[in-house]
């Protein structure tokens, strides 16, 4: 089956699957802005995400904003990645220590591997930036459907760090090798992480 992501598809200068341009989805995840009265509330995290995606080229093709509830953040990325357009999908918000951030236990219920790469980069870089406070981030990342799920802090000084210093340079390779097998062969995880969901 031909798809849109096959006409994207390439090799890179040292033969490494990619995708490129990007089609991205984003999810922010907080309660004030979600219940706000207003039809479009500041979504400061989403914007910096889209914005550091959209200068290298790619595309956000959904932003989506859901309150700090473990059901409807698991909800909104499980339908992003069920959609074979959305190669990447990036949360901002809910990744500190308080009672209701379960972005990390929500995203992660839906990994079916890790990339604990992801979260120990962070935290180094975000040492160099806020010192001992950044061992209270929880970010986190996977692979959910075959598309690379990344869990980031609400902040924009946070989301522009993980995006422009780690997800952007990575994240076309990433979501190359996660579809890889479905070169040449029939597509079988997204039936089966439907039936089994």
């Amino acid at each position: 089956m031909t798809t849109d992501t096959d006409d994207r598809r390439s090799t890179d200068d040292h033969g490494h699957d990619i995708i490129d341009p990007l089609y991205v989805g984003i999810v922010t995840v907080s309660s004030s802005r979600a219940q706000a009265d207003e039809p479009d509330p500041d979504d400061p995290g989403g914007d910096t995400i889209q914005e550091c995606f959209e200068a290298e080229g790619h595309e956000v093709q959904e932003r989506l904003l859901v309150r700090d509830d473990y059901s409807s953040i698991r909800t909104a990325v499980r339908g992003l990645v069920a959609r074979r357009e959305i190669d990447i999908v990036l949360t901002t918000g809910g990744t500190g220590v308080t009672a209701d951030d379960v972005s990390p236990e929500a995203t992660s219920s839906l990994f079916e591997r890790e990339l604990p790469g992801f979260g120990e980069l962070f935290r180094s870089l975000s040492w160099d930036e806020v010192g001992t406070r950044a061992m209270a981030s929880r970010a986190t990342a996977g692979i959910a459907v075959d598309t690379p799920v990344f869990c980031l802090p609400g902040s924009t000084n946070a989301c522009r760090t993980a995006c422009e210093q780690l997800i952007v340079p990575e994240a076309p390779h990433l979501a190359g090798l996660a579809t890889r097998h479905r070169q040449g062969g029939t597509d079988q995880s997204l039936s089966a992480y439907q039936d089994e969901n």
